[in-house]
């Protein structure tokens, strides 16, 4: 066995999406801003808050591969991906993966709604998956360019024989040493990895989220926070508001820089201090434009800025 781990990366936000819904919407907390846990927490339905109810039971940390049903070992997964594979996963499959996951006995208790109605449950998550990913996926392409740093560092470290001191760099609450990985949680131990290799997946999640799969045979794979994530939960530089305000007028460029979350049509006319019938037509013409979304969910109206929009701030950033 070499005494040198072999190292890649990964770039794959269903890992992201995955620790958003643990620290949002089952309650780990892990270092999320609660203005994110309260957005995510609002965008999802009652059937996916019902279906990631057992990530949320005390004192469990184990959750069956279903969790995750494509793993980042060999390429890149996207949340598209991993939602359609959830769509098409048989009942069964899942029934004989939390038996896999806790063994031939009675399951967990918090797991048995899911192995009671399997169908319910795989659709539920799937769209807890969906909905909070709506809300993240513009963080995650402003996010983009300390993912690529982060490729770059671990490439560096990788050629220049320094992958142990990064596996230490990481998070504190994982080491490496002597081909094991020792690791802090819930459920804390030491893990020997063989010659597996070490996928690293960043992620963006509060400083304190860590999710690590150890039952790949051949790869060992590690989430982990992107370094300088914390930037990104701040309100980013803001647009030069008189030459945006020149192009789109004062109110819609206020509407589109206060939009940096996804966001009720009532919170938003409040924090705008806007009459509703004026909030509507400037929402009107910026719909009107291709800058703005607006999804009714329930009694309430959600607007969020497109990719569009997203182009269009970045242009007038200082």
């Amino acid at each position: 066995m070499s005494s040198t781990p072999r190292l890649y990366i990964s770039l794959s936000p269903n890992v992201t999406a995955l620790a958003m819904i643990a620290d949002a919407l089952a309650g780990r907390r892990r270092g999320l801003p609660e203005l994110w846990r309260s957005a995510l927490g609002s965008r999802v339905g009652r059937r996916g808050h019902e279906a990631v109810r057992p990530l949320a039971a005390p004192g469990h940390s184990v959750a069956p591969d279903s969790v995750v049903p494509l793993t980042p070992v060999d390429g890149d997964v996207s949340v598209e991906e991993q939602v359609g594979v959830l769509h098409d996963t048989p009942p069964e499959a899942l029934i004989a993966d939390l038996e896999r996951t806790f063994g031939p006995g009675p399951l967990p208790a918090h797991w048995r709604p899911a192995a009671e109605r399997p169908a319910r449950w795989l659709h539920g998550y799937a769209e807890a998956v969906t909905d909070v990913w709506n809300t993240a996926e513009p963080l995650w392409r402003r996010a983009r360019p300390l993912l690529d740093k982060e490729v770059e560092r671990v490439g560096v470290a990788t050629v220049r024989g320094g992958p142990e001191l990064l596996l230490g760099s990481l998070t504190g609450r994982i080491a490496y040493g002597e081909g094991r990985l020792l690791i802090s949680d819930l459920e804390p131990g030491s893990f020997e990895l063989g010659d597996r290799k070490i996928v690293l997946v960043p992620m963006l999640a509060g400083k304190d989220a860590l999710i690590v799969s150890l039952d790949h045979p051949e790869a060992v794979w590690i989430a982990y926070p992107v370094p300088g994530a914390d930037s990104l939960w701040r309100r980013p530089a803001a647009p030069a508001m008189d030459e945006l305000s020149a192009l789109v007028g004062p109110v819609r460029a206020g509407l589109l820089s206060a939009l940096e979350q996804p966001m009720t049509m009532s919170r938003l006319a409040t924090d705008m201090n806007l009459a509703p019938s004026g909030l509507t037509y400037h929402c009107d013409r910026l719909r009107a434009g291709r800058l703005i979304t607006r999804e009714r969910r329930g009694r309430e109206v959600w607007i969020a800025r497109t990719h569009r929009a997203e182009e269009l701030l970045e242009l007038f950033r200082r």
